[in-house]
């Protein structure tokens, strides 16, 4: 085998690195006393050092098995300028060359030779390969191995009966080595029964990312934040995560509208407008591009500063391996993500198109849920990643949009007994938005229908709007007072820490904005109402539309309830978004202004 001082050596000489970071550093002890080793390392953990460097040392070629076949050449061309003998096997290659690597792993010549999983499933190559003397198996973004794993690729299966056949030829066993980001304890525990693994250490080096400040923002109008948000950060690279290609569409038309460099990347572009824009992105000529999840799977650029998500992903694996690669480079970076909770919709109605049996989708709906509570959770998000991944979470980061929160919190307990209430006497049986409704008072058909007009909880909550009971349960439901079953139309139902809010043993909170916080006995001065809507009329006949287009009632009247008076306040106030502000924004804010300085004045009188 190999040393860790020939291991240190070759770092300093080959990457002028001192020293291994300390989960490099086990993983490679492992390796040197030739041990099957599993490590969980997050994105920018440096994985690819604890494969490379035994692969300098150990005699023979260490086969990569890599899914990414973008990368595979950009690893290898950094290999080469490193002066290590590297190549590559993939779709994009001629047989003719694809023979002649072959031929130059059997006579030793290449001491790494990356292939996609596909090309073990081709006789050619595994027949050819039984002449390679192959050392070492390095499978890189392993939970694809495993059918509970965020992205199972049935050729990863393919993995385990090629090394044995390997063996079966006379070969000895190589060493296997399996590399991830993004696994559970379940999948972890998948991953080593579907690689055939022999008694192999694992080595979990932490899913948080100290350097990344994760934020969920509610309710923000997309497009209006996307480029304010692009616009504070020109000389940033950055990436948006968006559902669907239309959407990258849009924000890829607004953003070059307002005049900035930005790309676009999904499956729709000819595969050169794809490689050209992938290009454009990693050498900075654009500085944010607009993608569908397919980007950045072969992207190792280290300086993307934000992660900005457009809409929810459909589950914390995806998140977590999007959102990783901001801050690659370690220094502090920003991953936000927009929800609204049409994102809900959107993912059910892609987990209902797939073909996938109904086990696999209950799985999907499970983890759905998962990513559901933690765009409610009003806890620390770092630690709700961690914990997901089978990790304690420690002390809260300190500076995740949670941690840095400095709104008040306000006593719920009353509004959480009501809801609790109300799911105990609909049976448990209903969904959150058939909650909301009776709470509301609805009266709609499906109430009638089942006469839950006539419960004593019924319109208990009618001073909130639908949407506001709704989010509320789901703040409940983060919090583990409430849990969904799984499926297409999940139901609500009580935990047991409901039934300790609803003896009076305990008592809710939730956080609100400060200039948001309801004043006591707070009633909307229909004068100020009126006077709001004589403005906006001036306004709307001054730009030749109509008045709804200025702002609608709704928006009108949490202006005369919240009067802001700083742009920041109005910005907070839902249908006012900086397209908005900067049209029609000044009247109203003068308005409120000169009220406060005329109460200011009275004050002192």
């Amino acid at each position: 085998m190999f040393t860790m001082d020939q291991a240190r050596s070759a770092l300093q000489r080959v990457y002028g690195y001192d020293g291994f970071r300390d989960g490099q550093r086990k993983i490679i002890e492992h390796l040197a006393e030739g041990k099957d080793t599993v490590g969980i390392m997050p994105t920018g953990g440096g994985k690819s050092i604890c494969y490379q460097i035994p692969a300098m040392l150990l005699p023979g070629v260490t086969l990569v098995i890599s899914p990414l076949i973008s990368l595979m050449k950009d690893q290898v061309d950094a290999l080469h300028s490193l002066g290590v003998k590297a190549g590559f096997i993939n779709s994009t290659l001629e047989m003719g060359e694809a023979g002649r690597l072959m031929w130059q792993a059997q006579e030793g010549r290449i001491k790494l030779l990356y292939v996609a999983p596909e090309r073990l499933e081709t006789e050619w190559f595994r027949e050819r390969a039984k002449s390679i003397p192959i050392s070492m198996v390095a499978v890189d973004e392993a939970h694809c191995v495993s059918q509970w794993g965020h992205d199972f690729r049935p050729s990863y299966r393919t993995i385990a009966p090629f090394i044995q056949e390997l063996v079966q030829s006379g070969r000895e066993r190589p060493i296997v080595a399996a590399f991830t980001a993004t696994a559970t304890p379940e999948v972890t525990e998948d991953l080593i029964h579907s690689l055939e693994l022999l008694e192999p250490e694992l080595v979990v080096t932490g899913f948080k990312r100290d350097n990344l400040a994760f934020t969920v923002l509610r309710g923000e109008e997309r497009k209006a934040f996307t480029l304010d948000y692009v616009r504070q950060r020109a000389s940033e690279s950055g990436i948006i995560y968006a559902s669907t290609r239309k959407e990258v569409e849009d924000i890829y038309d607004m953003l070059r509208h307002a005049g900035i460099a930005a790309g676009r990347y999904h499956a729709g572009l000819e595969d050169e407008e794809r490689a050209k824009m992938q290009e454009a992105f990693l050498y900075d000529d654009v500085r944010v591009i607009a993608a569908t999840n397919a980007f950045g799977m072969g992207i190792d650029k280290s300086n993307v500063r934000y992660v900005l998500h457009y809409n929810m992903p459909k589950h914390m694996e995806a998140y977590v391996q999007e959102a990783g690669r901001a801050g690659r480079d370690s220094e502090p970076s920003e991953c936000v993500l927009l929800f609204h909770p049409q994102d809900i919709l959107t993912q059910k109605f892609f987990i209902e198109q797939s073909e996938a049996a109904p086990e696999r989708k209950a799985h999907e709906y499970k983890k759905l849920q998962v990513m559901i509570d933690y765009c409610y959770t009003t806890g620390c998000l770092q630690n709700y990643m961690v914990r997901y991944f089978g990790e304690e979470g420690e002390q809260p980061c300190g500076v995740c949009g949670n941690c840095k929160d400095e709104r008040e919190s306000i006593d719920i307990t009353i509004e959480a007994q009501k809801i609790f209430s109300c799911i105990y006497r609909m049976r448990e049986r209903f969904g959150v938005s058939m909650v909301a409704s009776v709470l509301k008072g609805s009266r709609n058909k499906k109430v009638m229908q089942y006469g839950f007009e006539k419960l004593s909880t019924h319109g208990e909550m009618r001073h909130l709007a639908e949407k506001e009971i709704s989010d509320l349960i789901y703040v409940l439901i983060a919090e583990g007072y409430l849990q969904l079953s799984e499926g297409q139309y999940p139901v609500v139902r009580l935990l047991p820490l409901a039934a300790d809010v609803l003896k009076g043993k305990r008592t809710v909170e939730q956080r609100v904005a400060k200039s948001l916080k309801p004043k006591a006995g707070t009633v909307i001065d229909e004068t100020i109402f009126e006077q709001l809507r004589l403005i906006r009329r001036e306004l709307a006949s001054q730009a030749g539309v109509p008045p709804y287009i200025v702002f609608n009632d709704s928006t009108l009247r949490e202006l005369a309830e919240l009067q802001p008076t700083t742009e920041a306040g109005m910005l907070r106030i839902k249908g006012v978004g900086e397209a908005k502000l900067k049209q029609f924004g000044m009247p109203f804010l003068e308005f409120f202004q000169q009220r406060e300085e005329e109460a200011g004045r009275y004050d002192m009188e």
